[in-house]
């Protein structure tokens, strides 16, 4: 239920009860939808819709307000989390039962590439660098530019002012 129908919903029940008080105040029973209620029941079961969407209205805007707040400061706190774990990772390293402790797990060891992915790697970045030609620093300096040919254009120059036929 979206909240332009919960409001007409709860505007139409507060239409509904001081419609019932003023119409059917002296009624001892009303029939409709194949059971008699009086009218004591209706405005109960019409309240109890305008309490319920109240609440929900009310918790809506206090999850809301909740939400807000954890938008506002969740980017520091969220870094002080981060940064209290690397501490905590940087003093208890060693120590995976004390890492434990603090829910958190050490960090895998580096395996080390063996010699036949080292080559492939180091062949994968000169071919590479060949496809992309891309060169290093000292490379870039030695490259030099050589002109063949200036052309130069000149200027463009006015027209002389025609002068306007006599009559």
């Amino acid at each position: 239920m979206n909240k332009n129908t919960q409001n007409n919903e709860l505007s139409l029940a507060t239409q509904l009860i001081a419609g019932t008080k003023k119409h059917f105040a002296t009624a001892s029973s009303l029939a409709f939808a194949g059971a008699t209620f009086t009218p004591a029941q209706i405005e109960s079961s019409l309240q109890t819709i305008i309490d319920l969407l109240t609440a929900v209205n009310v918790s809506k805007a206090a999850t809301r307000a909740k939400v807000a707040a954890w938008n506002t400061q969740a980017k520091s706190l969220l870094g002080q989390m981060a940064a209290f774990e690397s501490f905590v990772k940087v003093t208890y390293g060693n120590s995976p039962d004390v890492l434990a402790d603090f829910g958190l797990t050490p960090n895998k060891a580096r395996t080390p590439l063996t010699v036949e992915k080292k080559a492939a790697a180091a062949a994968k970045r000169e071919a590479t660098r060949a496809a992309r030609h891309t060169m290093g620093a000292q490379q870039k300096k030695a490259v030099k530019g050589t002109v063949t040919t200036i052309v130069t254009t000149p200027p463009p120059t006015a027209a002389p002012p025609v002068a306007p036929p006599k009559a």
